[in-house]
């Protein structure tokens, strides 16, 4: 079975930079677009970034120019680079992958998720 594993969430101040993770464990034959989303408190679950399995990204408009996405195809892994963090980034964060497994191929399946928050 695969499993998307998120990492690297924590506590920071306003300013500061976090590293998120998203390491893939199972038998994957293929592994199309992943990306990261977000969840705060009484807001919508929204998009943060995502990449295709071409390396083309996208962003939402609130973390352009601070947060960079990246992925490793030999990991089967993605990165979020997180810097110059505010408040409103605060949140739980979740990893989403569209792949092909030995048990068929799922779209946005999803990580448990990792938490974000970022104090003023």
């Amino acid at each position: 079975q695969v499993q998307l594993v998120e990492s690297g969430g924590g506590l920071v101040q306003a300013g500061g930079s976090l590293r998120l993770s998203c390491a893939t464990s199972g038998i994957i034959f293929s592994i199309g677009a992943m990306g990261w989303y977000r969840q705060a408190p009484g807001k919508q679950h929204e998009l943060v970034a995502d990449i295709t399995s071409g390396d083309s990204t996208q962003y939402a408009d609130s973390v352009k120019g601070r947060f960079t996405i990246s992925r490793d195809n030999a990991k089967n892994t993605i990165y979020l680079q997180m810097n110059n963090l505010k408040p409103e980034d605060t949140g739980v964060y979740y990893c989403n992958a569209d792949y092909c497994s030995n048990r068929g191929c799922v779209r946005d399946a999803r990580g448990q998720g990792t938490q974000v928050t970022v104090s003023s």
